[in-house]
């Protein structure tokens, strides 16, 4: 199944890639020079960051500062599936394609961006590495008056750290496919998978408490290719229900149940979406209502929505994990009192002909509950616990008007992420109304309360998935609207940037007609205020 992961923003790298300058021990002042009326910088931020800026001659004073997203910390072997061969890169990335970049240049904006000190997850070294690129930029480039922050994935959650932490520097935020909250919830959601996918396709999967060192590199290398063969023999039993050769003890257990119920039921307790970028989980093939359009859409599709989703998040998964137990010396996640009967109990009814009915349903979870010695739970070191807990994270207090971007069917970084930001600026908002209520009460002043949030969402199609003549599904082409990982149209971005370049000069969203204006021309994106994506497992367990 070879498909283009996008778990990595890195398309754009090529064609945005600078030639850098050697990391220094001190930052030095930027190297520069000026064609076709752009003057374009290098240089290293004193931790050693590269980083790259450009202001047009038309410069309009604001500086549009975009973080990338999270970059693999090790190099992959060249036989990994989908991203083997792939090498650690610390190229700046000013923009997150080059088409964005010229569209800011050409409207007067000045943009400028790092590569992070290290890679990986890095949010507290890339928070301050932010604030030290905007001190840089405003030095080099001293009629700057205003800065928007904005950044994909990882880099979302760097810019609402910025945001959170340092509101005096910028004016606006625009934190898209973010994660939000902590790395914890991520985590979470990600050994819940590899969990998952351990206990009832191949025991031999670590998924967690990887060793340190090479040994521990090895391991999660392991993990990677162990996870990818068994989607492959998934993939291949999907219509016959065939168990594969790796499944130990659940492949006996389980026989009588197909393997594909299994694999939903993973996706299911980890709160993987129902959609992937080529299976909307409701469609088949031939005439509607015909028997083969209908067991398609009810048992094959959604275990395949499931598959494709876990295909494009397992280097993520695996990687940061590695990544954070590095960091913080041990094991992190627990799942030892996890009750993941109740994590499904409202998908089990939506989705019990895919999962085989309450029989089978039972049956699974049987399999999977903590007394079954073949299907042990993980426990986590509670002092790595505290290191991983101590590591940037978020309060949801929004500083300054903020634009969040989502995938409604991100497999990565769900749109419960932007949810959780959302949810809390709720409550702020509700809050400083009820201030400004009991102030009117005292005074007879009242002082409406500016909405300083705005949630927009980028949303699938309700059917979208292509077979061929023969009605096997057809994943040839490119991922549908609102599914991948911050897969977004450059028409999507620019509107995004747009509505934040604006909030920044005028100190408020965007509202009204111009703003469905704005997103009606972006094309594939809602600001539905009555849409609620369902929060990570995580946070709906706290």
């Amino acid at each position: 199944m070879k498909k283009k992961i996008s778990i990595l923003a890195v398309s754009a790298l090529a064609s945005l890639a600078l030639s850098v300058l050697p990391s220094a021990a001190h930052a030095d002042a930027p190297t520069c020079a000026t064609a076709n009326f752009v003057t374009s910088c290098q240089g290293a931020t004193s931790d050693g960051a590269l980083y790259a800026m450009s202001v047009p001659a038309n410069f309009n004073g604001t500086l549009v500062l975009y973080s990338h997203g999270y970059r693999y910390p090790v190099d992959i072997p060249a036989g990994i599936p989908l991203v083997g061969g792939y090498k650690v890169v610390k190229v700046a990335e000013p923009a997150p394609s080059a088409a964005v970049a010229k569209y800011l240049l050409g409207k007067g904006f000045g943009i400028a961006g790092s590569g992070f000190a290290v890679e990986g997850w890095n949010a507290d070294s890339g928070i301050k590495t932010d604030t030290e690129l905007i001190a840089t930029f405003k030095a080099q480039f001293p009629t700057t008056t205003k800065v928007v922050a904005w950044g994909s994935s990882l880099g979302g959650f760097i810019t609402q750290g910025l945001a959170e932490q340092h509101p005096d520097l910028i004016s606006a935020a625009a934190p898209m496919c973010t994660v939000a909250g902590s790395v914890e919830g991520e985590l979470t959601m990600a050994a819940d998978v590899l969990w998952g996918m351990k206990t009832f396709f191949d025991p031999t999967i670590k998924g967690h408490n990887y060793s340190a060192g090479a040994a521990g590199y090895g391991e999660a290398m392991g993990d990677l290719v162990k996870v990818f063969t068994v989607l492959g023999k998934l993939q291949a039993g999907v219509a016959s229900g065939a168990w594969p050769d790796s499944a130990g003890p659940a492949g006996t257990a389980l026989s009588a149940i197909p393997s594909r119920s299994a694999l939903l039921l993973v996706g299911l307790m980890s709160g993987l979406p129902a959609q992937s970028m080529h299976f909307d989980a409701t469609s088949g093939p031939g005439p509607k209502n015909s028997a083969s359009y209908t067991s398609f859409a009810l048992a094959a599709s959604p275990a395949l929505a499931v598959l494709e989703n876990i295909a494009n998040a397992a280097v993520l998964g695996v990687l940061a994990t590695y990544d954070v137990e590095q960091q913080a010396g041990g094991a992190v996640i627990d799942n030892s009192k996890t009750d993941y009967a109740a994590r499904i109990e409202s998908e089990a009814v939506s989705n019990n002909a895919a999962l085989s009915g309450n029989t089978a349903i039972g049956g699974m979870l049987s399999f999977l509950n903590p007394a079954n010695p073949a299907a042990p739970r993980w426990t986590a070191d509670p002092a790595a616990v505290i290191k991983m807990r101590a590591l940037a994270s978020h309060t949801g207090k929004i500083n300054v008007p903020t634009i969040a971007l989502a995938n409604v069917a991100d497999p990565a970084v769900p749109a419960g992420n932007v949810q959780w930001l959302a949810d809390r600026y709720a409550e702020q908002y509700a809050h400083a109304k009820g201030v400004a209520m009991a102030t009117f009460s005292k005074t007879g002043t009242y002082t409406a309360v500016r909405k300083s949030f705005l949630a927009v969402w980028s949303v699938p199609p309700t059917t979208y998935t292509k077979f061929t003549n023969t009605g096997a599904p057809d994943t040839s082409g490119p991922a549908a609207n609102g599914t991948g990982h911050c897969g977004y149209t450059d028409k999507q971005l620019m509107a995004i940037v747009d509505l934040a370049t604006n909030a920044a000069a005028t100190g408020k969203l965007m509202s009204g007609g111009p703003l469905y204006t704005v997103i009606r021309k972006a094309g594939g994106l809602s600001i539905d205020p009555e849409f609620r994506a369902p929060l990570l497992k995580f946070y709906n367990e706290q």
